[in-house]
């Protein structure tokens, strides 16, 4: 069998974006995927007893998802995400409701607005306990963060000052809602990241698919490759890399098969890459670095209501001792479809929050004194149908040390690449890490071919005084 002119191995995010591009350029592309369904951990399906699209678990964007939302703008999509400008987010914690606003002032004073909101909560001894961290931010570029990954978030945050409570009240819930992992398991690098776009960025929000989330995506792509005169084979699985003189030369399946090709992308998590690409001298330090990255758990549930308990899209928690789940959205107020039915609530247990060793009934129990918790008119409704979602990675964990691992898209195989969020993206691990992960390997592949085009987009960086200081 020959592969055409490209052969994308992985069917999630990374690799649908990497097969839009390349069959956009005219190229032929065959996509494998090993499961029986395109998505990987973007994936979504029809729950059996309400008919619903779910999905492995709920997923955000932000206006920050420049590359994403510009794959959604190719096909047309764009327009299927309810953007939410204002409020930034809804917080619950032990003093009940508090309403952050958004705000696109010039960055850093941007943040003023919150400040009266977050004193709420925090001292203004705990505020100003961030005055060294954030001035290390305002003048950090990327290659000195890179160099904070030797540490963990919970002794950087110390040793520049910040005090406990912010700690405990802002930090572990922001950096396991967007890294999923508790502080002292986590990247100083990737954490200074997050937080000096926070600092440097303004006018940001986030939004929320009004279908299935791989309906948004998905579809299109696969059109878009079999329109090029390419295909898309599920069940497909790779079993490892033929080499011939130090190139590509194809791929044995899984049954014996081989397919002939010169140029592949390699779109799969940490773990199935290094499998396939262990016992190939040519690859044996990618596969070392990628066995490094470990997985981070993910459990979703989902509680069907039979009335309205709520006007809001979605709302979290802050972390506090014995909490399952973090965020939680109200697809009813989402999705148009859904709209004047009963509530239908997704929410997700991150990282150290998962209980493996809870059965669902638990997990669901759990959930509802939760949901009860933030929004008592809960209370009043029945739940109709319930389903939870075990996830083995969400995304690969940033621990100390991966920011040094995470791999550029070429190797030293020629006419192989890879692409996925755990790559070399200056991004966190996310969607949006994925999506320029494709772009960047379609942009490899299309200059290999004598089509060079540009189609990734830059990583976002600091704007307004916080861009001047960095810029000094």
């Amino acid at each position: 069998m020959n592969a055409g002119d490209v052969l994308v191995i992985g069917a999630g995010v990374a690799g649908l974006r990497c097969a839009l591009a390349l069959a956009d350029a005219g190229l032929r592309v065959t996509v494998l995927e090993a499961t029986a369904h395109a998505g990987g951990r973007a994936g979504s399906w029809a729950d059996e007893q309400t008919g619903l699209q779910v999905d492995i678990g709920p997923h955000v964007v932000s206006s920050e998802h420049r590359n994403f939302m510009a794959m959604l703008q190719r096909l047309g999509m764009d327009d299927q995400v309810h953007w939410q400008p204002d409020p930034l987010i809804t917080l619950y914690d032990e003093k009940g409701r508090l309403q952050m606003p958004g705000c696109g002032w010039l960055p850093p004073l941007h943040g003023l607005p919150l400040l009266p909101r977050a004193l709420t909560r925090l001292s203004l001894r705990d505020a100003l306990s961030h005055a060294r961290l954030a001035w290390r931010a305002a003048r950090t570029n990327e290659a000195e963060l890179r160099e904070l990954d030797v540490e963990d978030v919970a002794g950087w945050l110390q040793s520049n000052g910040v005090r406990q409570r912010p700690i405990d009240w802002f930090w572990r819930s922001a950096m396991l809602a967007l890294l999923n992992v508790p502080l002292e398991q986590c990247s100083a690098a990737s954490a200074m990241r997050v937080f000096r776009l926070m600092l440097g960025r303004s006018g940001w929000h986030f939004g929320f698919p009004k279908v299935g989330l791989a309906q948004l995506y998905v579809p299109g792509c696969c059109r878009a490759v079999l329109r090029s005169g390419g295909q898309v084979l599920f069940g497909a699985r790779v079993r490892r890399l033929r080499l011939e003189e130090g190139r590509l030369a194809g791929v044995e399946m899984q049954d014996g098969q081989v397919i002939a090709t010169r140029h592949c992308v390699l779109a799969l998590p940490p773990q199935e890459l290094a499998s396939i690409a262990g016992a190939e001298p040519a690859l044996e330090r990618l596969a070392i670095a990628a066995r490094y990255f470990r997985p981070s758990p993910y459990q979703s549930s989902y509680v069907w209501f039979d009335r309205p308990i709520t006007s809001d899209c979605f709302w979290a928690r802050t972390w506090a001792p014995g909490n399952l789940n973090t965020d939680f959205y109200d697809l009813s107020n989402i999705r148009p479809g859904l709209a004047g039915q009963g509530s239908v609530i997704a929410c997700n247990a991150i990282g150290p929050q998962v209980r493996p060793d809870w059965s669902d009934e638990r997990v669901i129990e759990h959930t509802m004194r939760e949901i009860e918790q933030c929004i008592p008119a809960a209370r009043q409704a029945r739940v109709l149908h319930t389903r939870v979602h075990r996830v083995p990675m969400a995304v690969p964990q940033p621990r100390p040390g991966t920011e040094a691992l995470r791999p550029r898209n070429a190797t030293d195989v020629e006419g192989l690449w890879i692409a996925g969020d755990w790559t070399d993206t200056a991004l966190p691990f996310s969607m949006e890490s994925a999506a320029r992960s494709g772009a960047l390997a379609a942009e490899g592949v299309l200059e290999r071919a004598g089509r060079p085009a540009k189609v990734a987009i830059a990583a976002p960086e600091t704007r307004g005084l916080v861009a001047l200081l960095r810029k000094r």
